[in-house]
């Protein structure tokens, strides 16, 4: 008999639709792959075991009835800790937190729960979700499961770590500047950053964000294979009008030229061999499946990241308070850093940083018109070192700068999408696509060309 956590989420929602598998079984199997790995990763900080064999049950009685079944009927899920889930504590990380609980669900998370899904925990993130490396002091550290001395990204580190181990099929992410992606290339797995507007989000617990989080936040899936992706993505983005900035645009555009830029090194930035190698290997499966791809001259990314920081510090210097009180040793450190780079804000400053935005939107769809996807770096280094962000601050500005290509596309409220391509090496690496707003499907066609189909891992090794 096949183990349920081999199998991707597609799979097992047709197998439960078919007979050939209960939603109890494959609930089980994933109940003990949480109990065999979790102890090591750290990735799931919440469980609900009790609430998740009773959505399973549903389902096994809805299919013995004859019912049809919604897309993720079945499929175990994640959700991470920084959105509202009805009787969950939504802590972002934070001991001040610890006992703020959601009296509703998160629309990314009703949409799961409408589409079917079985969600098993919720994962981890870096307090205040404010890094690219996951630990905090409630819950602790989040291991990798390739390789526990790299991060596993951040800040959905705890999701990206999760699905890569088969502790669910589909992972809940969020993404203000590669907090899906980087995980996703990290942990050796798929992740999609949608466009602003596509996929409804609100937190009733914390009320409306201030404008650089409106702008650039966005939920997203990760999950072991591109139709995963396709089938999550498509259950997340059902309409929800409690997020004003949400827009029913469908999910499938226009036909459009299989044409690929390929911007290499974004605006001169420093890119490993690694990921230079990752990038030529891309575009030649490209190639060879009759997409163009070509080197044209992009617009500016660089002068957008200091404007992505400025708004998104703007966002964190009105909890500096929050930030005190907590004092987690590592946020204090990145928040201190972030003050560092990007000098508060003036009004006039703040017109002066949705300007530029304005700017770069109109050169980037201009340029999608001719070029509907760009193939470039999801960072400019191979995956971190575990925590080297805050060992100094020379470090601190290395990691941003190669950051470069997952900061600056939210600012535009582009979709974005990292593939995992290779796995042989010591460690993970992959590639990244962007496209013109809602795209999506650009995005998810490209990746199913050069996207390796990635099994679930054991974790390789664990720090005292």
């Amino acid at each position: 008999m096949t183990d349920p956590i081999t199998l991707s989420a597609t799979a097992i929602a047709q197998a439960i639709r078919d007979g050939d598998l209960g939603a109890k079984e494959v609930l089980d199997a994933t109940l003990s792959r949480i109990d065999e790995e979790n102890p090591q990763l750290n990735a799931i900080v919440a469980r609900m075991d009790d609430e998740a064999r009773a959505t399973a049950h549903a389902i096994d009685s809805a299919r013995l009835r004859g019912d049809d079944l919604p897309p993720l009927a079945g499929v175990p899920v994640t959700v991470k800790v920084n959105v509202d889930q009805m009787g969950q504590a939504t802590t972002n990380g934070l001991r001040l937190q610890s006992g703020l609980i959601g009296d509703e669900d998160n629309p990314v998370v009703a949409n799961l729960r409408r589409a079917g899904a079985v969600i098993v925990g919720r994962t981890n993130t870096p307090a205040f979700s404010l890094r690219w490396f996951t630990r905090n002091s409630l819950h602790g550290q989040t291991l990798n499961p390739y390789d526990a001395l790299l991060t596993p990204g951040g800040s959905s580190g705890g999701a990206g770590a999760a699905v890569a181990a088969g502790m669910g099929a589909i992972a809940h992410g969020t993404d203000i500047a590669g907090s899906i992606r980087y995980p996703a290339y990290a942990c050796g797995v798929h992740g999609l950053r949608p466009s602003l507007g596509r996929v409804p989000a609100f937190n009733a617990t914390a009320g409306d964000r201030h404008i650089g989080g409106q702008l650039m936040a966005v939920s997203g899936p990760l999950a072991r294979t591109i139709p995963d992706l396709r089938l999550a993505f498509t259950a997340m983005a059902a309409p929800d009008l409690r997020d004003p900035w949400f827009m029913p645009v469908p999910l499938v555009g226009p036909p459009a030229h299989r044409r690929v830029a390929l911007i290499e090194a974004p605006d001169g930035m420093a890119v490993a061999t690694e990921v230079r190698t990752a990038l030529h290997a891309a575009a030649a499966q490209l190639q060879a499946q009759g997409w163009e791809v070509d080197i044209p001259t992009p617009p500016p990314l660089r002068e957008g990241l200091a404007v992505q920081i400025a708004l998104w510090m703007a966002d964190m210097r009105r909890i500096e308070e929050a930030v005190l009180r907590e004092d987690d040793p590592d946020a204090r450190f990145i928040y201190d850093q972030f003050c560092r780079i990007s000098p508060a804000l003036s009004a006039d400053g703040l017109m002066d940083a949705l300007r530029v935005r304005s700017r770069l939107v109109r050169l980037w769809r201009q340029f999608f018109e001719e070029w509907p996807l760009v193939l470039c770096p999801v960072s400019g280094a191979v995956p971190f070192a575990n925590n080297i962000d805050v060992r100094s601050p020379e470090d601190f500005d290395q990691v941003i700068e190669a950051q470069l290509p997952q900061i600056v596309p939210p600012l535009m409220g582009l979709p974005g999408l990292a593939v995992t391509t290779d796995l042989s090496g010591p460690t993970p690496m992959g590639v990244q696509f962007l496209a013109a707003p809602f795209r999506e499907d650009l995005l998810l066609a490209a990746g199913q060309a050069v996207a390796l189909e990635v099994p679930p891992i054991r974790a390789r090794a664990t720090i005292a």
